[in-house]
């Protein structure tokens, strides 16, 4: 499923989930990719699990020519948004994502997100599985 929105310079630019690479995509006009949201399911979160399973959002990053046009909190945002419609549980490795859910963690849940906060295993996850 592809979105397409307007960056903060007026631009339009689409966002992606690309699941088989484990991210969300963002690009400009011309189809370049100007950022990831990268993220690991968590244990236990296979294809069969659907319903109650984890996305662990740990790294974020927009390509410098892109910077200074909302490029990450587009991505953050795509990312909660299809996160909260599949019924997955965000966990907030990326500071940008805790951050996101610091400030708009009650507007996230008001909407049918889930969301907990990462612990010292997940970051051990992380680091064992990229």
């Amino acid at each position: 499923m592809s979105e397409t929105v307007q960056d903060s310079t007026g631009a339009r630019v689409s966002v992606e989930h690309d699941e088989q690479n484990s991210a969300f995509v963002v690009r400009v006009d011309s189809g370049e990719v100007a950022g990831r949201a990268h993220y690991l399911a968590g244990p236990g979160s296979g294809a069969e699990s659907g319903a109650g399973s984890e996305r662990i959002m740990y790294h974020t990053e927009v390509g410098e020519e892109f910077l200074g046009r909302g490029l990450a909190k587009i991505l953050v945002s795509h990312a909660l948004k299809t996160s909260s419609d599949t019924m997955v549980t965000v966990v907030p490795v990326c500071p940008l994502f805790a951050e996101r859910l610091k400030e708009h963690g009650n507007d996230f849940l008001a909407i049918g997100g889930r969301y907990r906060w990462a612990t010292e295993a997940d970051v051990e996850f992380v680091k064992q599985n990229i």
